[in-house]
């Protein structure tokens, strides 16, 4: 299989099988300028599908850059509503959003953080239908990735630029399952084993995970009463399954927000909006963040903590064995989409509130009430290690492990 043909079975993978596009639906596109090429492919894929129309929101991060080193904070948060409208528009109309990842991860090295908190807080407070669509399972969206040449780069800082762009291809294609066998087979297979590990953990229901590693993470986390493991796809409005991240190697649920206590230390460096925070702690007390370090990107750890209340708080845990298709290619990504899937990670910030059972007849002050954690970020970091220990706790007290040596122990 030559590489045009492997980037219509990714384009097509994206649109069959990412958000499952169904006849006469809309497809809204989030890619990056460099990108624009694997933007056509998706749209071509998307209207052999049937779909009714492809809509593309190209982003220029270099751009961005320029506006965020001489614009003012008042300029930068003053979202236009036709823009904020450009997204909102579409999280009424029943239509799928795929976003394309291929950011530089050290694009906005040196901006002054609390430009890029304040800049990205506007933005999702002025989306916030669009994003509340998808965090609710409400609108179906996929996220791939692409190679950029500061992202390949960055990854392989060794090779010659072309190099370094085909070899991050290959990663991706086999992060994905392209191959020589039809991808959608695959994912079909792969989706039976994360079924197993969501079914298993949902009937055990556990109360707490008490999370245990060398790197100094002691830490538990409260799970709310009727929570829902989830793993790979998921069922949409109407009953149309879909898969949000492509990859993806993790079951994942939302933890009780009040119920964090301990210390979790990161596994791997985090790119939060171009920048890199690296070899950070979290301390939980109560659910709540109460002090942190990081040897590397304090200031940007800091002002995303600052966002909201809710960015001190826990909205997602998800379990990824330390040995898995991605972990095994000893690649550190700089990207999250990809890491956090080498890696069992957590992230503050928002819940996805469809991790509760009898979620959509439930209010949003109901939804708190059971645990879910609200905020205007959510942002998963990595803290899964060779040694790391997870261990199930019942309401009565029973431990089960889960985790052992890093990876599963059922």
């Amino acid at each position: 299989m030559n590489f045009q043909e492997k980037i219509k079975q990714y384009a097509r993978l994206s649109v069959a099988v990412g958000v499952n596009v169904q006849k006469n639906q809309e497809v809204l596109v989030q890619c990056p300028v460099e990108c624009a090429y694997f933007a056509r492919a998706i749209a071509e894929a998307a209207f052999e599908a049937g779909a009714k129309d492809v809509i593309v929101h190209y982003s220029d991060d270099k751009l961005q850059r320029v506006r965020l080193e001489h614009a003012s904070i008042d300029t930068l948060t003053d979202i236009p509503p036709w823009k904020a409208q450009s997204n909102n528009f579409y999280a009424d109309r029943d239509s799928v959003y795929i976003m394309i990842s291929a950011s530089d991860p050290s694009v906005f090295e040196g901006i002054d953080p609390k430009k890029l908190s304040a800049q990205v807080k506007a933005t999702r407070q002025a989306t916030k239908p669009t994003v509340d669509a998808r965090m609710s399972g409400k609108m179906r969206w996929n996220i791939c990735a692409v190679p950029s040449l500061g992202w390949a780069q960055t990854v392989f800082p060794d090779l010659e630029p072309e190099q370094a762009i085909q070899r991050l291809w290959d990663a991706i294609f086999t992060a994905v399952r392209i191959g020589d066998s039809d991808p959608v087979e695959r994912w079909k297979q792969h989706q039976k084993t994360l079924d197993a590990r969501t079914s298993y953990l949902n009937r055990m229901q556990f109360d707490a995970l008490h999370y245990k590693n060398s790197l100094g993470t002691d830490l538990t986390v409260g799970l709310p009463d009727n929570h829902r493991w989830k793993g790979g796809g998921d069922y949409g409005p109407a009953g149309v399954f879909f898969v949000p991240n492509m990859p993806t190697e993790e079951v994942f649920t939302l933890p009780h927000k009040d119920r964090v206590d301990g210390v979790v230390y990161s596994s791997l460096p985090l790119n939060y909006n171009g920048n890199v925070i690296d070899k950070f702690s979290l301390t939980f007390k109560k659910g709540i963040v109460t002090d942190y370090s990081a040897e590397t990107g304090y200031e940007v750890l800091q002002a995303l903590l600052d966002t909201d209340d809710g960015a001190k708080q826990l909205g997602e845990v998800a379990l990824i064995p330390y040995h898995s298709l991605i972990s095994d290619m000893k690649i550190l990504f700089y990207n999250t989409l990809f890491d956090e899937n080498a890696s069992c990670h957590l992230a503050i910030g928002d819940s996805y509130t469809d991790c509760l059972k009898d979620h959509k007849q439930m209010t949003e002050q109901q939804m708190r009430d059971a645990g879910a954690n609200h905020s205007l970020v959510h942002v998963d970091f990595m803290i899964g290690t060779p040694d790391l220990t997870i261990t199930g706790i019942s309401k009565d007290g029973t431990q089960t492990p889960l985790f052992q040596n890093g990876n599963w122990a059922i």
